[in-house]
């Protein structure tokens, strides 16, 4: 059980969780000569976000279920990645939505919006630079005896899709989650005949607790702005399709990966 647990992660491991590391001890510490500084270019990696106020914010984050030790979630998806030319697109509409709701906040790295705003290098790089992914289903838990069974059964359910095509991104929409805890800014798949759930998106932005109603508003207005004079866009973004993965725990699995050759 504990080499499984050093595989997957520990039993925690779900999409709100948080964990502090532990600190190691050293025995006769008081015979060791003290270690030299860190090299300065250690103090600023490349994805160094900026001075202190773009530094990674002290947020609440709810599980989605109940913690139980030998848990893992899982989460079935399709990785998705904007192109440049798409980002230079997203960003000036996401610096008008952030500077009349600077309670938003970015996706995963939460950091808020508004600072990003303030570097199009930054905001493009930390708010739309990192892999989305559209759920095709909930993330819910699953014992460490069921991980391969259940990963052999994505492989054969799915695996059959063997064809490349485009996702386009229709529609900016605004989500909450079921404990309304938290509001989402996403662009939605709107084309095909999805118009009811499931409602494939990804999010790019978030806010605390339930903020829909003037979130909304702000991105209704928004828009209208954007057609005064102009044709509106029937497609905000696409994507290529490539494959679908899945999270356990720690640990990432493709599930089906479609060439790039195609």
């Amino acid at each position: 059980m504990e080499a499984l647990k050093a595989c997957y992660g520990d039993g925690s491991s779900d999409s709100d969780s948080e964990s502090s590391p532990s600190v190691p001890t050293l025995a006769y510490s008081e015979e060791l000569a003290p270690l030299p500084p860190p090299p300065i270019a250690l103090l600023h990696p490349p994805n160094f976000l900026g001075p202190p106020d773009m530094q990674i914010g002290q947020t609440t984050k709810v599980r989605s279920f109940p913690h139980v030790d030998g848990n893992y979630a899982l989460h079935v998806y399709i990785p998705i990645n904007i192109s440049s030319p798409s980002k230079k697109e997203l960003a000036p509409f996401l610096k008008k939505i952030s500077y009349r709701d600077p309670s938003l906040y970015a996706v995963d790295v939460d950091v808020p919006l508004n600072i990003l705003c303030k570097n199009d290098e930054k905001l493009e790089q930390v708010a739309l630079g990192r892999e989305f992914h559209i759920s095709l289903g909930r993330t819910v838990p699953i014992r460490v005896h069921q991980i391969d069974s259940v990963v052999s059964m994505l492989r054969q359910k799915l695996q059959t899709q063997h064809q490349s095509y485009w996702i386009d991104f229709h529609k900016w929409e605004i989500f909450v989650n079921d404990d309304r805890t938290r509001t989402f800014l996403s662009v939605e798949v709107v084309q095909g005949g999805l118009v009811e759930d499931p409602r494939p998106h990804i999010s790019l932005a978030w806010a605390l607790g339930d903020t829909s109603h003037s979130l909304k508003k702000v991105v209704d207005e928004e828009l209208k702005k954007c057609v005064v004079g102009k044709s509106l866009k029937k497609c905000i973004f696409t994507c290529k399709f490539k494959g679908i993965e899945c999270k356990i725990g720690n640990k990432t699995y493709t599930i089906c990966k479609i060439s790039d050759r195609q």
